[in-house]
């Protein structure tokens, strides 16, 4: 690869704010659809996923500071638009019990899918950036989020198997 570092760090940057700006807004958010989910498993996961998301935007806000770079909204419909539709999609099935939880899962299962690819893609563009707390930071991101999808998968798995 023969980027120059600016403009490998530009690009790092950009798409960590679309990461950082669908992690925010999940944060925000899921709490607020926690107590509607029916099926007991699906609460504890999102528990466990907001507590894993708050820790990965620590460690995002300590990648700004160590680049020096400042978050920017700039370009980071994507993700928080995936984020966005999803939480519609759940609100719109709120009376039916089964297809809210189920909308839960898929969504939260898609988001962190999405979210451990764009981690992976970053961490590789951190080695030209040479800077082992930045690639290590992006790497326990990564497995956080693929942690959290094998916990949604086996949920999902159990889940179905109830309904």
């Amino acid at each position: 690869m023969n980027l120059d570092r600016e403009d490998l760090e530009k690009f790092f940057i950009h798409h960590l704010n679309k990461v950082y700006a669908a992690k925010t807004l999940l944060v925000a958010e899921l709490p607020e659809i926690m107590d509607e989910s029916h099926f007991k498993d699906i609460r504890t996961a999102m528990i466990e996923t907001v507590e894993s998301v708050k820790k990965q935007i620590e460690r995002m806000d300590e990648i700004y500071a160590i680049l020096p770079a400042e978050f920017s909204e700039i370009d980071s419909k994507g993700l928080k638009g995936l984020v966005e539709d999803a939480f519609e999609d759940i609100r719109r099935n709120g009376e039916n019990l089964e297809l809210r939880d189920m909308s839960i899962l898929f969504y939260l299962h898609n988001i962190e899918s999405i979210e451990m690819a764009s981690f992976q893609i970053l961490e590789m563009a951190s080695v030209k950036i040479h800077n082992d707390r930045i690639k290590e930071l992006i790497r326990e991101n990564y497995e956080d989020a693929k942690a959290d999808r094998t916990l949604l998968l086996l949920i999902n798995a159990k889940y179905i198997a109830t309904v």
